[in-house]
């Protein structure tokens, strides 16, 4: 009996422990290429931005040697200068660029959305990795609405018909 409900005390207590980590790793911050801090709150359904509220915001998890990724650049350019009062584009790399390599790489594409090394990304990477399952492939898109609200996991690159599409849809 006794070992029964030291047992009982002990699962509990496992379980009040990861709940509390749990609860630690739902707001996060992380550091852009130009030296700007995010503040990110995961819900239940999603992940609020505090900086884009409002905002409809791409997520995305690329790499600098991924062609899909950098193919990518191209359609992201034109949305966020096309969309800059309503999208937010948010881009974390994630093969290994130090912040100065990503921010070279940002300059020398002339890339005008934000972008974040996996270095200063905090434990956006591993929370994402697991609450949507992702297991590394990218690029890897997650679309959030005004509200935070995921609308669309995305592994593998979307054409820009469908990028552009998905924010009509979501600005109504």
């Amino acid at each position: 009996m006794k070992k029964i409900l030291a047992s009982l005390l002990l699962i509990a207590s496992l379980l009040t422990i990861s709940q509390a980590e749990e609860a630690k790793v739902d707001k996060l911050t992380m550091t852009t290429t130009d030296g700007k801090t995010l503040h990110m709150t995961g819900t239940t359904t999603g992940l609020v931005f505090e900086e884009y509220k409002g905002k409809i915001v791409f997520l995305e998890f690329f790499g600098h040697r991924c062609p899909p990724c950098l193919k990518s650049i191209g359609h992201y350019k034109r949305l966020q200068a096309k969309y800059k009062d309503k999208l937010a584009i948010i881009a974390v790399e994630v093969q290994g660029l130090s912040d100065s390599q990503l921010k070279d790489f940002v300059k020398e594409k002339g890339i005008n959305y934000v972008t974040i090394s996996q270095s200063n990304s905090g434990q956006l990477v591993p929370y994402v990795s697991a609450r949507a399952q992702w297991q590394g492939a990218i690029p890897f898109l997650i679309i959030l609405d005004k509200k935070g609200d995921v609308q669309l996991v995305q592994p593998g690159m979307l054409p820009e018909s469908g990028l552009e599409s998905a924010i009509e849809q979501l600005s109504k």
